[in-house]
């Protein structure tokens, strides 16, 4: 950690005191075909008058150190190789010329289908132990949509042109979509789309994903495992599989088997509002972007032709095609920092719940928040996005509280808030809220009287969060009037 000088200025008639802190950051990803690893350079400036909570901003960021991309290694179908994953992040840390103690902050994300493997949970938890102090998550299908999107950047170019902006990162497995409207989350949804769904080696196909297949058989299309590999024969595939995508962003009609292909038996975006344009992520997108020539199986699958199928289609072309601000590296890009903060006086807490850490944020925007119906419909609309395995996680739920103030109006927000967490009332976990304004204590009271003191409440103000960050909130200080508070903020190259 190396702190630069500080000097004071003054400012309307207030003291306020600049240091600049610079901290190392590793994000790691392990993906349904790839794994990566980044090192990035971050400066935090605390802005903060002299007789304040210090106020902690990103103020620079620097990626120092890429990893080539690697296969994800795996023991079979259902199970990642530990080890050679662990080899990967050592060999990796050597040539970033990186300690484990040299790292701050940082992420561990296992996406895609290799999420799903049976020791996902086992390999993320040897991963944190051996490579620093991680925000440690294994992403959900719809959440990692999300994290994609904003490392593509389809967040802040849907914010700054001001129209419906879709990210579709194609990878191996699957197609994640996440849908921004002026900077606002309006969707996100996955699909059984993907490269590495149809293997090739020396000529031959060896490998064929059951729903593909399913769809290949629907339209007269022979292939299995053994057969030759026919680049014509393949892209017709790949362009059903392109076209599953436009109907996904309703740009063409949803046909019979398009319901069939979503992951998990996920739900699909809402048509509202209509997809403007899209940006793509993921390790296709390079071949959405550009055409490649050469081998189209070089990559030992039809990553080259799905990609092409996708910029040809003429559904997906009838929208304006943005650059991404990262392609096959939109994920991994998400690494973490740590801003260190303290709650605002007027909280309530139950101090037997405390510590917690690693508290995923499901953030209510402030357009959702205007309406105690959107409020509610932003609540029951993101709590899936924290339930991987159909089970809830214990989560935050933030938003900025600056408009209601009055008791009629606290009581009113605080009823909304229980029907619409009704999970999390349900669970084994606190309810925790944290909000910008400070109603906390006011709005804690008025939870804990509704729940009849048999739910542990948290609830805390004068913190600002964003969607994707996660939270540490630790055991009461000076005297019980404040609680330190940890943000961990995904960081994304935007």
């Amino acid at each position: 950690m190396l702190w630069t000088a500080f000097f004071p200025y003054f400012i309307t008639k207030k003291w306020v005191v600049i240091l600049h802190e610079v901290i190392l950051s590793a994000g790691i990803d392990i993906g349904t075909s790839t794994t990566q690893l980044i090192f990035s350079r971050l400066t935090l400036e605390n802005q903060a008058v002299s007789y304040m909570a210090p106020k902690i901003d990103i103020v620079d960021k620097e990626v120092v150190y890429r990893s080539p991309i690697y296969f994800t290694p795996l023991k079979s179908p259902t199970e990642i190789d530990a080890e050679a994953v662990k080899d990967i992040v050592r060999r990796e840390y050597a040539s970033g010329g990186m300690k484990p103690s040299d790292i701050q902050t940082g992420a561990v994300i296992i996406t895609g289908e290799t999420a799903r493997k049976q020791n996902a949970n086992e390999v993320l938890a040897a991963l944190s132990d051996m490579a620093g102090d991680f925000v440690v998550a294994t992403a959900g299908p719809d959440l990692e949509s999300v994290l994609s999107a904003r490392g593509a950047g389809a967040d802040a170019l849907s914010k700054q042109r001001r129209i419906p902006v879709a990210n579709l990162d194609v990878g191996g497995g699957t197609s994640n979509i996440a849908l921004y409207d002026t900077g606002v989350l309006k969707g996100a949804c996955c699909l059984d789309i993907g490269g590495r769904l149809i293997k090739v080696a020396d000529g031959q196909i060896t490998y064929v994903y059951p729903k593909i297949q399913a769809l290949a058989n629907r339209h007269g299309i022979q292939i299995s495992a053994g057969n030759r590999a026919d680049p014509e024969v393949l892209l017709q595939i790949c362009r059903l599989m392109a076209n599953q995508l436009a109907q996904a962003l309703h740009l063409t009609q949803a046909d019979g088997e398009h319901k069939g292909l979503y992951t998990n038996a996920g739900k699909p975006l809402s048509p509202q509002p209509p997809v403007k344009a899209v940006t793509f992520s993921g390790g296709v997108a390079d071949c959405v972007y550009q055409d490649v020539p050469g081998d189209v199986f070089r990559y030992g699958d039809i990553g080259v032709l799905l990609g092409r199928a996708i910029r040809e289609d003429p559904d997906l072309s009838r929208v304006e095609r943005l650059p991404a601000l990262e392609t096959i590296r939109a994920t991994v890009v998400g690494a973490g920092t740590h801003a260190t903060d303290v709650s605002g006086s007027t909280i309530r807490y139950d101090s037997s719940m405390l510590p917690v850490k690693n508290v995923p944020i499901l953030k209510v925007s402030a357009e959702d928040e205007a309406l105690l119906e959107t409020l509610k419909a932003s609540i029951a609309y993101q709590l899936p996005l924290h339930m991987p395995e159909g089970k809830i996680e214990q989560i935050a739920i933030a938003f900025a509280g600056e408009k209601r103030t009055s008791f009629a109006e606290v009581q009113a927000l605080a009823a909304a808030i229980i029907e619409s967490a009704k999970e999390v009332i349900d669970s084994r976990f606190p309810l925790i809220v944290v909000v910008e304004n400070d109603v906390g204590k006011v709005l804690g009271n008025a939870l804990n009287v509704m729940l009849r003191h048999e739910k542990p409440v948290i609830c805390i103000d004068g913190i600002h969060t964003a969607n994707g960050d996660y939270i540490d909130i630790g055991e009461p200080v000076a005297g019980g009037q404040v609680l330190p508070v940890v943000i961990k903020t995904l960081v994304f190259n935007s």
